[in-house]
């Protein structure tokens, strides 16, 4: 393991993912206290693996497609639906989740509550021109040295840092 992710290992809310198993399932969460994101990656013709990053709609800040629950879906097929709404991509998303995250959201009215966001890997398959959020968000691919860098969340830089498809 290398200093740079034991060193994001110390800073990171990182939730293990039995317990973000637990905190997902309907009895044990709070409503509104959960979000399930896709991590979409693709492997290039030399083998880099890259990720594909967002930027939020109202920071700009650099993050991956998340959103909550939504009615009779998966928290996989949640996640999926997700990347395509906010980035236009499509593909394959695990059915077990790569691990789960903390992060601060803040609300309509200023209220800030924390949100445990259970993270998906998705390998992209085809990538759309148009999709519902174009031109309210940027997205490019990195490589993960790079995207795990620019996310400011310390939990999702290490998943992202641990990524290995």
């Amino acid at each position: 393991m290398s200093s740079r992710s034991r060193s994001l290992q110390r800073k990171a809310r990182v939730v293990p993912l039995d317990d973000a198993r637990e905190l997902v399932s309907g009895d044990t969460c709070e409503r509104g206290t959960r979000q399930f994101a896709a991590l979409p990656w693709r492997r290039r013709s030399d083998g880099e693996v890259q990720v594909l990053l967002i930027t939020s709609r109202e920071s700009r800040r650099w993050v991956i497609p998340k959103g909550w629950p939504m009615h009779e879906m998966s928290p996989s097929a949640a996640a999926a639906r997700e990347a395509y709404e906010e980035a236009g991509v499509f593909g394959e998303a695990a059915s077990e989740a790569l691990g789960a995250y903390v992060y601060d959201k803040r609300l309509p009215g200023g209220e800030v509550r924390a949100v445990e966001v259970q993270v998906f890997a998705m390998e992209v398959f085809v990538e759309k021109l148009a999709f519902p959020e174009q031109g309210q968000r940027d997205k490019r691919w990195f490589d993960l040295v790079a995207a795990a860098e620019l996310v400011d969340e310390p939990g999702l830089q290490a998943l992202i840092d641990a990524f290995d498809p």
